[in-house]
């Protein structure tokens, strides 16, 4: 069997790398031969990343998803991240979509708010209703989890799946706690955005909370933030495990709106997958993946924050508990040692029985 994976990014995209990119192996494996056709090739991002806009670029990929039409009829299935052409209308999608070749619509984020909420009401008129056309016609919905499988059923999807955001459980290896009288660290790893977005405007608690016990914060791929207490660290896929061993508590709030309802908690699973016990905002699927006093704890309010920090960094038995219970849960429910099969056998099926 054949699949043509059209990626928004390369690898260097963290949707494209967790949501495909690290399933190529296992599905060729299991009679899948993979062909990843990204949209935004690495320098895109890149300039993203330095502050550029890469307009050049950016046209660039839009010639290069026309000129991927042949190879989408040439396929078994089609697996689409997120959209084929952000930005563009249903029309345009739909002239790009194969017409006899069945095709499955990948979601790990809300970003159909992109359109029904943007401030905008043209955006909302030409746009809003874009990404359900697109799930309602496919074969097959894969959704990080029920927020966005609500929204595909309420779309008209005829096949919904949810699969969660993953991680390599060989490639994440539990943590070595430090020397004891070490300082410790209460860990955060994403992207400059979210931080800004979430961490940003409670720093000072967290800081605080740290503060009272000795311990630092440790940031990694945080936007760049002058605080006494704080250290960040550049972000990169080759030392981000390494760097979440480091921690000794993960943190992940969220501001409860649609677009957090819609995320994946893949940060949740990085540090329990290095058995470090989490604290998190009670928001979207972060209420399935913690166990509230098993594997961390949920916090809604800047005391319960500090309450769980508080309990934390004082109990290091705790600390040890709640950690194993983490990595007992990842190696379970959230690896992608479990999901490869899975997600094989969805796509098989897909292949032969169509949009059914």
């Amino acid at each position: 069997m054949k699949l043509l994976a059209l990626t928004k990014y390369d690898k260097l995209g963290a949707s494209s790398r967790l949501r495909t990119f690290q399933f190529v192996p296992g599905l060729e494996a299991r009679g899948i031969a993979v062909e990843i056709a990204p949209l935004f090739d690495d320098s895109y991002l890149e300039a993203l990343y330095e502050g550029r806009r890469p307009r050049a670029t950016a046209l660039a990929a839009l010639a290069r998803r026309f000129g991927q039409r042949a190879a989408m009829r040439r396929t078994d299935l089609v697996w689409i991240e997120k959209e084929i052409l952000p930005w563009m209308p249903w029309v345009v999608e739909q002239a790009l979509l194969p017409r006899d070749v069945p095709y499955v619509c990948d979601y790990d984020d809300a970003v159909f708010h992109n359109y029904d909420l943007h401030r905008s009401g043209l955006v909302r008129r030409l746009l809003g209703h874009k990404l359900d056309r697109l799930m309602a016609g496919a074969a097959l919905v894969v959704a990080g989890n029920d927020y966005l499988a609500a929204r595909a059923r309420t779309a008209g999807a005829v096949r919904v799946g949810v699969v969660p955001t993953v991680v390599d459980t060989g490639r994440y290896a539990t943590r070595n706690a430090g020397p004891a009288g070490t300082p410790l660290n209460v860990g955060w790893i994403g992207s400059p955005s979210t931080w800004d977005a979430y961490m940003r405007p409670r720093l000072d608690m967290f800081a605080a909370s740290a503060a009272r016990h000795g311990a630092r914060l440790l940031a990694v791929g945080a936007s760049p933030t002058e605080h006494p207490r704080l250290d960040i660290r550049p972000w990169s896929e080759a030392n981000e495990v390494a760097q979440i061993q480091q921690m000794d508590i993960g943190l992940m709030p969220l501001s409860d709106t649609p677009w957090a309802r819609g995320k994946c908690g893949y940060k949740l699973i990085q540090y329990m997958a290095c058995g470090l016990p989490v604290i998190a905002s009670p928001v979207g699927v972060n209420t399935e993946i913690v166990e509230h006093g098993v594997n961390g704890f949920l916090a809604s309010s800047d005391a319960e924050w500090q309450e769980a920090l508080d309990r934390l960094l004082t109990d290091p038995a705790l600390r040890r508990a709640m950690g194993a219970a983490g990595r007992r849960k990842v190696e379970q429910r959230y690896s992608l040692q479990v999901w490869t099969p899975r997600l094989a056998d969805m796509l098989h099926q897909t292949a032969k029985e169509g949009r059914g």
